[in-house]
């Protein structure tokens, strides 16, 4: 029984050795696409990857500059990619390896994705210290709308539920 109890053991051991060493090479990937993005000149020091079943299947560095887009972080440009490669909009059973933590609008695209865990290398404190500071979006998002520095306002609408009306109807409708 120890003989048994100590092999147990020694293949747990060795999977979480694995495993460990797999996120190191992922996230060290991650990490170096961000500082490539940097120095090039193709966007913001931030990178990401995802993986499902042990397999990359998205991966993105932040193109905001490039691309003209203030959605194109790391992080969206990769569940991008993953969707794309997967052919599905839903990314249940992946992981994203990012270079930082993620940034208020990513972290929201990352659970629509439904992506089961985030790695991440800097923290966002790490982030505002270049310039990239978040901070203030997320005290946005606790306020009352009339109180955030671009106020949202609700315009009367005798049809503003139509829409979800029209989608609650639907029969053939794809749920997500």
């Amino acid at each position: 029984m120890l003989r048994v109890t100590r092999f147990v053991i020694f293949v747990l051991f060795s999977i979480r050795m694995l495993m460990c060493k797999k996120h190191r090479e992922y996230i060290e990937e991650a990490i170096e696409m961000a500082a490539d993005n940097a120095v090039n000149f193709t966007g913001g020091p931030f990178g990401a990857i995802i993986v499902k079943d042990g397999k990359v299947i998205g991966k993105g560095a932040n193109q905001v500059t490039t691309s003209k887009d203030p959605t194109a972080h790391a992080e969206i440009v990769a569940i991008r990619d993953a969707c794309k490669n997967t052919d599905h909009f839903k990314l249940e059973g992946a992981v994203i390896y990012a270079s930082c933590e993620p940034c208020p609008m990513c972290l929201s695209a990352i659970y629509w994705a439904r992506i089961e865990k985030i790695y991440y290398a800097a923290k966002s404190d790490d982030a505002a210290e270049a310039g990239f500071d978040d901070s203030f979006i997320y005290r946005e998002i606790n306020l009352p709308n009339e109180k955030r520095s671009i106020p949202a306002e609700k315009l009367p609408s005798q049809i503003a539920t139509k829409p979800f009306k029209e989608w609650i109807r639907m029969e053939n409708k794809i749920e997500y």
